[in-house]
């Protein structure tokens, strides 16, 4: 199962609620027909829209609040053999070595998204590092690491 939000509250009388994500691919997930998985229980979306920095979904056969209150609160899985993305997962990468050229510069802890961008925080021993998740400084993403191009100044080498 794939982490991808919470369910934090409903929304009207007939059964939408609403989730907060920030995964990744969710324009994938977020879609009539998939599946959801919350409390362990399979869930069909019925209906998406988004909703300020919600994700509004509605499920097949509930069509009520009182059926969706048992699920707030509740953290959202999908099942990740159920989905093919276009590229690596964000939490596929962290734990990878990160280097530029063949020199390591520490380990992917994990990416933050701060609403512009997604950033790569790279750690070594007590130093930290943010990296912008483009394509101008990362160069590669194989089973070996993560690859980057870096330009003076993107990571302190003192």
């Amino acid at each position: 199962m794939l982490y991808i939000g919470n369910l934090v509250n409903t929304h009207g009388i007939k059964g939408e609620v609403k989730i907060i994500s920030k995964f990744k691919y969710k324009s994938l997930v977020f879609k009539k027909g998939n599946n959801l998985y919350i409390n362990d229980e399979k869930l069909t979306i019925n209906s998406y829209r988004p909703h300020k920095q919600f994700d509004m979904v509605t499920f097949t056969n509930i069509d009520n609040i009182n059926d969706v209150l048992k699920y707030k609160g509740s953290k959202v899985y999908i099942k990740k053999s159920e989905f093919t993305f276009s590229g690596p997962l964000n939490e596929d990468l962290y734990g990878k070595n990160v280097y530029d050229q063949n020199k390591k510069i520490g380990i992917l802890k994990t990416i933050d998204d701060s609403g512009m961008q997604e950033l790569l925080v790279i750690q070594n021993g007590e130093k930290k590092y943010l990296v912008p998740y483009v394509n101008e400084f990362v160069k590669e993403i194989n089973e070996n690491g993560i690859y980057l191009n870096v330009i003076k100044g993107l990571i302190d080498e003192d």
